[in-house]
């Protein structure tokens, strides 16, 4: 009994047992001001200024951030002297903060008080001797009193610290009032090497770096590129261009299914961009995986329904699915859409033939010889050689001669016996095998798109992408051979 009497008066009621503490408030002169940078990033002004004067009557003046931002209203409204007052309210109360005296520095120049201005900078230096902006700046306002040489040094010294565009103009503009063409000249130069060098640098930004191996993949450096987009991937890791590209660099390389993986990425980031469903029925066509490459050719119409090469590929695929009627109606869009390429035609005469429909074959046949003909005056065109061989080939099974349109003799000095046994032996297999009908797929969009009457000196057979252009969303031409020929985002 004494020992449970103990127990119970050593037991500390529920009452006296500390409880957990609060977490600590926000002092009242930083309660508002989440409020206040959001209103203003938002650009919310009046709503801010709002903010602003109800925190400045509860805190009786004393909160810094409200003052600075109040500041920096004032001065994008045009009230420079305003601003500079409250920006001194804000160095007194803060006096080792670098950054208020920049601000009173910076609107003592806009107020044309450039000698104040250079001695609130020198002030502002030795609180942050390491501050690029500050020697700029301290450039700039020795400029505007005429005071080259220290305005030079001063600008030498802020390119030591960092190099900026605005330094090298402002470097430059230094010497053109000087009088000094070379070494103004010599400025803007060593300007342009340093942002070439950035653009290509792993420091620049991510999209500058994207942009630089979409290049290099165009010219057929899948390795280059690939170290390229890994840099990116770091950056960017969910970034639809990129896996894209990546995914057409496995496809340059013959790795088809790395590219897919990389491209089924690509889609389920972007799911609506035709590009990706475009080069996704691309690989599954030339892995012979003809019901997929259906299905996503079907859905890259569904958004860019105006594109005829589209209709073609569709076309290879249903013929490939054996379905010849909507073949022929694919076909038939794609000669509607595109009245540029050839291949369309060429294909299309293809399938007819096979069908044995001769009269429909001859008149697609006469129908790409025009679009050949034409564009061979307008500009020195070379045609890839499977396409030139296919073409042979239904020719002579056409009986309208071998000469009447590929009279430019192909670069492979053996193309021309290769082309000879072959028109041996075109009636002897149908032209509408599958290998035959890879052949003209793989050459399908090799052409590129020339609008009418354009004259250009571009080899058809690898057409440069376009670059990415600033748009909500980048667009690539369509240029799927087996190698270089693919569609790209930058």
């Amino acid at each position: 009994m004494a020992e449970e009497k103990f127990r119970m008066k050593t037991q500390v009621p529920e009452s006296q047992k500390p409880r957990p503490k609060k977490a600590p408030e926000f002092p009242i002169v930083e309660k508002q001001n989440w409020l206040i940078h959001l209103y203003y990033i938002r650009k919310d002004y009046e709503a801010c200024k709002a903010v602003i004067k109800e925190q400045l009557q509860e805190t009786q003046g004393l909160c810094e951030y409200a003052i600075y931002v109040q500041a920096l209203i004032f001065r994008l409204e045009g009230n420079i002297q305003e601003s500079l007052e409250l920006f001194q309210t804000c160095a007194v109360l803060s006096p080792q903060c670098a950054d208020n005296l920049k601000q009173v520095a910076r609107s003592l120049f806009l107020l044309g008080k450039h000698k104040a201005a250079i001695e609130v900078y020198n002030e502002a230096a030795k609180l942050n001797q390491k501050d690029w902006e500050i020697c700029h700046n301290l450039g700039v306002c020795y400029t505007y009193l005429k005071e080259f040489n220290k305005a030079q040094d001063q600008l030498h010294s802020a390119l030591q610290l960092n190099k900026h565009d605005l330094t090298y103009i402002m470097l430059g503009k230094i010497h053109l009032l000087e009088g000094d063409l070379d070494k103004a000249i010599e400025i803007y130069k060593k300007a342009v090497e340093v942002q070439l060098a950035r653009l290509l640098n792993v420091t620049s930004p991510p999209e500058a770096i994207l942009a630089a191996g979409s290049m290099m993949q165009t010219h057929g450096d899948f390795d280059v590129a690939l170290t390229k987009y890994r840099v990116v991937a770091c950056a960017i890791p969910e970034s639809p261009p990129l896996w894209n590209n990546i995914g057409m660099c496995f496809f340059g390389k013959k790795k088809y299914v790395a590219a897919i993986s990389c491209l089924k990425r690509a889609n389920y980031l972007a799911p609506f961009d035709w590009k990706i469903l475009y080069n996704l029925g691309l690989v599954h066509l030339t892995m012979q995986q003809y019901a997929s490459a259906f299905h996503f050719l079907s859905a890259a119409i569904n958004f860019q329904p105006k594109l005829g090469e589209l209709y073609m590929l569709l076309a290879v695929a249903l013929t490939n699915l054996e379905d010849t009627e909507n073949a022929k109606r694919a076909y038939a869009e794609a000669a509607r859409l595109d009245k540029c390429n050839p291949l369309v035609n060429l294909n299309y005469a293809v399938l007819l033939y096979n069908q044995g429909e001769k009269k429909g074959a001859l008149a697609q046949y006469q129908e790409m010889e025009k679009k050949v003909n034409f564009l061979k005056d307008n500009s020195p065109l070379e045609f890839d050689s499977e396409m030139v061989e296919m073409a042979q080939k239904l020719g002579a099974a056409l009986q309208v001669g071998e000469a009447l349109v590929w009279t430019k003799p192909v670069k492979d000095p053996k193309s021309k016996h290769r082309t000879n046994s072959a028109n041996k032996s075109a009636l002897q297999q149908p032209l509408g095998s599958n290998q035959a009908l890879g052949q003209a797929m793989s050459s399908a969009a090799a052409y590129r798109k020339l609008p009418s009457g354009a004259v250009g000196g571009t080899q058809l057979t690898k057409p440069p992408s376009l670059p990415l252009e600033p748009e909500p969303e980048p667009t690539v031409e369509a240029s799927p051979t087996e190698a270089s020929e693919q569609k790209k985002e930058k």
